[in-house]
């Protein structure tokens, strides 16, 4: 019994292992500076101190 030459190949699992690539390219519509995201989280916070501070005393809760 004689084996062919192209029955004896290795056949190798497809490269990349279901990894995905993403392309950084990507460029966001909307984009902010880091320096505005921590201001407007101070003001948001300061905001919410005022409101429930005066609207408690306002409405006697």
């Amino acid at each position: 019994m004689r084996i062919k030459m192209a029955d004896q190949r290795i056949r190798l699992p497809a490269g990349g292992g279901g990894l995905l690539r993403y392309f950084d390219e990507y460029k966001s519509k909307l984009s902010f500076k880091p320096g505005s995201i921590i201001v407007l989280t101070i003001i948001i916070i300061v905001l919410m101190i005022v409101l429930h501070t005066y609207f408690k005393a306002l409405f006697g809760l």
